[in-house]
């Protein structure tokens, strides 16, 4: 039997895993990142289904531009480039209304837009729109990228730091209320255009927390805050992303065995020791020891009830991890190669090539839009009986009007096109639910596309390649039921939460054995979020020691009740 030692084994080499060892790499520490799949990167795929022309299944914007990651890691160096959208956002509804939103780059576009089909653009966003990119920075942080405080810490909701930095740019606009309110309680008192609000609303649930969730106002609204700070993603697909991780972490020394899965983690006197493979791994009867400790990158459920094994924990805990909800958001994914970009009602003025919206939603008529599909999702569990208009909106994102590198010239690729939809394992009708009607809804999404931009039909449409919720599962394990956030965004799994109060500071009852999976606070997305947050209960615990490059998040508590720094 084969026998290696590193000082960390990290056991999953998606986008979790590999950003850690990158970390852990450029400390000093010989890590080895074991990954289950011929390819790490997990989420962070791009695949040419059609030579030339690449399409998303999965992750398609880049929504961590605010992570410390890509200054401590240096991604720049390791070949990361980032495409920036003159326009991000734009909707269309089947009344016959069109909005170009803009974006960061181009703040008077939607006013303007706006006003020009007879919608006077007042309301909540208004508020944002006075935080400059330094505050929005500063508030993503304070949300994304600090670890959740100590569990038994006494700390009042309008004390969290987010909330310390809206009160600190926004303070004529805060009361307790806020902490609160739901995104949907606030998007109803301040923006008076339905579609709108309509609007706003998918795109915080596509982004995150779902914006109906109590107390998560701007939990939903940062995820939407990400996308707009970002406003692009990197060139050449988001797997350009991944790859810069991993050669930053490859060229401090990393070690990564793909076609690799672990069959157990090792646990002597209730200390994580290493990891033994598969039988079905490339290197069968190969045992890794890790002789600082084991980081997981797969979720919850999988490392202790398959991985760790419940013989290493007591039944009330298993009880608690086997309970925890998978019930986020899941996706129905189109890909559409077409010779012309969708004309929505024909409204090429506001919609020309050198300021196409990247994102279109559409159709956003009203609210009902929104419920109709949340109760899909999370009421009724399964595909809607009438594919109607309501249960169908969909988020049509077209990268290649600014990356030309997406496809070749004289054609154009609308990927991806989402729905959303509950995930497989939790549809009333079974798991193959949506893939049994996959021809049914792909020609009802494709007709109602026809509705809101007609030229969208006939010989325009040159392909069509379809992700049912299964079909990313079985594509990437460490998507759950093809749900990218991996567990339910609400306040009961969220910050010292998620996805339990012993495990929300990424230790686990397992000495040794650290937890760095989206499963994690905060979430989903590829934002290097989770390994970033883990670092600093590393350090705390003398596991590593980074140099000159690190700095903690300023609002980062350590088990003592102490605060890194004051907010800055």
């Amino acid at each position: 039997m084969e026998e290696e030692h590193f000082d960390f084994v990290v056991v999953g080499g998606g986008h979790n895993g590999t950003t850690i060892a990158a970390y852990l790499s450029r400390c000093g520490h010989s890590v080895c990142v074991l990954e289950a799949r011929p390819e790490c990167g997990g989420g962070q795929e791009n695949t040419e289904a059609r030579p030339g022309f690449r399409i998303d299944p999965h992750a398609t914007y880049l929504y961590g531009a605010a992570a410390p990651g890509f200054e401590q890691l240096e991604l720049w160096r390791y070949g990361f480039r980032q495409v920036y959208y003159p326009s991000m956002a734009g909707l269309a509804t089947l009344d016959g209304k069109a909005a170009n939103l803009g974006g960061r780059f181009t703040p008077g576009l939607a006013e303007e837009s706006l006003r020009a089909i007879g919608v006077e653009p007042a309301g909540g966003g208004e508020i944002f729109q006075t935080l400059g990119p330094a505050a929005i920075k500063e508030l993503l942080r304070a949300l994304f990228w600090t670890p959740p405080h100590p569990p038994d810490a006494d700390v009042e909701p309008g004390d969290q730091p987010w909330w310390q930095v809206f009160r600190k740019h926004l303070g004529g606009v805060y009361s307790d209320r806020l902490t609160e309110m739901s995104y949907v309680d606030f998007l109803d008192e301040t923006v008076p255009w339905e579609p709108m609000r309509a609007f706003a609303a998918f795109g915080a649930w596509y982004c995150g927390a779902h914006p109906a969730w109590d107390g998560m106002l701007l939990q939903s609204l940062g995820g939407t805050l990400l996308y707009s700070y970002s406003s692009g993603s990197p060139r050449g697909g988001i797997h350009t992303y991944a790859h810069s991780i991993i050669r930053a972490a490859l060229a401090k020394g990393t070690r990564i065995l793909t076609n690799a899965p672990v069959g157990e983690i090792i646990v002597r006197n209730g200390r994580a020791v290493g990891v033994r493979l598969d039988d079905d791994a490339a290197f069968p009867e190969k045992t890794i020891w890790a002789d600082k400790a084991v980081i997981s990158a797969v979720d919850v459920q999988r490392t202790f009830l398959d991985l760790v094994g419940r013989q290493h924990f007591d039944a009330g805990f298993a009880q608690r991890v086997s309970d925890i909800s998978l019930k986020g958001g899941s996706l129905y994914v189109l890909s559409v190669i077409c010779r012309e970009l969708p004309r929505y009602h024909g409204r090429e003025e506001w919609f020309p090539e050198e300021v196409y919206p990247s994102c279109v939603i559409t159709p956003v008529d009203s609210m009902e839009n929104f419920n109709a599909q949340t109760r899909d999702a999370y009421s009724f569990k399964r595909m809607p009986d009438k594919l109607t208009p309501e249960h169908l909106t969909m988020m049509v994102c077209t990268h290649d009007v600014y990356d030309p590198t997406r496809c070749p010239e004289g054609y154009h690729v609308l990927s991806p096109i989402y729905l959303e939809c509950p995930p497989p394992e939790y549809d009333v009708t079974g798991p193959e639910g949506w893939n049994r009607r996959k021809d049914e809804v792909t020609k009802a999404a494709l007709t109602l596309l026809g509705e809101v931009a007609p030229n969208m039909r006939g010989a325009n449409i040159v392909e069509v390649f379809v992700n049912t919720p299964l079909d990313s599962e079985f594509r990437n394990a460490g998507m759950t039921g093809g749900n990218w956030y991996a567990a339910r965004q609400d306040a009961d799994q969220w910050a010292s939460n998620r996805p339990l109060e012993e495990l929300s500071r990424y230790r686990t009852p397992i000495e040794n054995l650290y937890m760095c999976h989206q499963t994690m606070h905060p979430g989903g997305l590829c934002l290097m979020a989770v390994p970033y947050n883990l670092m600093h209960i590393l350090i705390d615990d003398g596991l590593v020691e980074p140099g000159s490059w690190w700095y903690p998040s300023p609002w980062y508590m350590n088990d003592r009740g102490s605060v890194a720094g004051a907010a800055s």
